[in-house]
């Protein structure tokens, strides 16, 4: 034993096992601050409690991702995450042309071209868009991985008839903006095909690239062939309801760490802007008209239990717990000892302030604390920015990257009707 190792074991009386496991962590330690150092501010995660398999070599980082961003099922946070991960890995985002605004000409189906020229060719895709398989393969790389997220169709219809009831002429007409009394006869006031038709009728279907018209009481084959074509192609399908387990899922998929899939909510709805609960009579009526997103929730809810089921599902969960209190130091870290969801018009930051759909509807969000200032005020800045703001801040960055010039862009032949806009404020 060298001396240094006896004068420490007359000194405290510990047998020699104990004195090589001492100095070995104390070590190990000092690795880990010194690479903690070289990593980003975020909390390290050590150990998972879902690693891979003995026997398994480990895997770099999947750096191409494509995510199918559903309407009113959390995809505004899924895509603040992957906006966040290309950044931290200097990786080209996929953008809209601005003719687009932050969307990709939706609802008409996705076309490589409504894609800005600054942002190609991408690693990361994340903004809205109808799926068009050709399309997006002839646009991401090989290896591309596809996930996309799904919510409960009672839940997501009344989140829907909430957000865009001044702008789907079918909510429009009715009645004291009564979800009831559209579900109770939803022929009366639908028109299939009108200027956002697809938001008050199986929009899930229509995002997946389906035909929101078809019925699977009139069709089973139907519903069949979408599950099958989006199994095809969508490595993931996520359960908004499972939020924290779908993301363990999904950073085991691309094997990530723990810490790439921290988020905050974002986009959310002040409470007095949304039910508390949904009656039993009403979901089931919500469900019955959207029978096509009901189905595929069905069906892609199924297999994500088979799927935890596979991963373990205690280490699963015990994974999610340590997302759900990592996210909470995070967010105190963030945005003070008790971060809470603030409406728009208090929050002074201005890069903060999410888009208000209407003067009914209230869009919550978070602001930084005052006197704050470097990389880590950055970060947090970037974990709670809106998809709008987000979306412009990356596409001015990729084009100072790309050595192009900040300036006005031109109109694209053809322009699809232009995405609702932003309210001013104090409007």
């Amino acid at each position: 034993m060298p001396p240094i190792f006896q004068r420490l074991q007359q000194a405290t009386k510990m047998s020699r096992r104990k004195i090589l496991l001492l100095v070995l962590g104390c070590s190990t330690l000092s690795l880990l601050i010194h690479q903690g150092a070289q990593l980003s501010w975020y909390p390290k995660l050590f150990p998972l409690s879902c690693p891979p398999l003995q026997d398994s070599p480990p895997r770099p980082k999947h750096m191409t991702v494509a995510f199918l961003k559903t309407h009113k099922t959390a995809g505004t946070t899924v895509q603040n995450i992957l906006f966040r991960f290309a950044e931290r890995h200097n990786l080209t985002v996929a953008l809209p042309h601005p003719s687009c605004e932050h969307q990709f000409c939706y609802p008409r189906n996705f076309s490589a071209h409504f894609v800005h020229p600054a942002t190609r060719p991408p690693h990361v895709l994340a903004s809205h868009l109808r799926f068009d398989r050709a399309e997006l393969q002839r646009l991401m790389p090989p290896g591309t991985v596809y996930v996309t997220i799904l919510r409960e169709p009672a839940a997501m219809f009344e989140s829907l008839f909430s957000y865009y009831n001044q702008y789907c002429p079918a909510f429009r007409r009715v009645p004291n903006a009564s979800l009831e009394a559209f579900l109770r006869a939803p022929e009366a006031y639908y028109r299939a095909g009108e200027h956002f038709a697809m938001f008050a009728h199986n929009t899930l279907a229509y995002d997946l690239g389906g035909d929101n018209e078809r019925s699977p009481r009139d069709d089973d084959a139907y519903l069949a062939g979408l599950i099958r074509q989006v199994e095809e192609v969508f490595s993931l399908v996520m359960i908004a309801e499972y939020f924290d387990e779908s993301l363990v899922l999904l950073r085991r998929l691309l094997a990530w760490d723990l810490d790439d899939v921290l988020y905050a909510r974002l986009n959310a709805r002040a409470a007095s802007s949304r039910l508390a609960a949904i009656p039993a009579a009403l979901a089931q009526a919500a469900r019955a008209w959207n029978a096509l997103d009901a189905g595929l929730y069905d069906h892609f809810n199924a297999t994500f239990w088979r799927r935890v089921a596979s991963a373990g599902r205690a280490c699963v969960e015990r994974e999610a717990r340590e997302l759900r209190e990592a996210r909470e130091r995070l967010l105190r870290r963030c945005f003070g000892d008790e971060p809470v969801l603030r409406p728009a018009a208090q929050i002074r930051t201005k890069q903060l302030q999410p888009w208000q759909p209407s003067r009914k509807v209230d869009i919550m969000g978070y602001d930084l604390p005052s006197g704050r200032a470097g990389p880590a005020t950055e970060a947090c800045l970037k974990l709670a920015m809106p998809e709008v703001q987000y979306s412009s801040y990356l596409l001015r960055k990729q084009k100072r990257r790309g050595g192009m010039r900040l300036r006005p862009e031109p109109v694209l032949d053809n322009p699809p009707p232009r995405p609702i806009r932003a309210l001013r404020p104090g409007h």
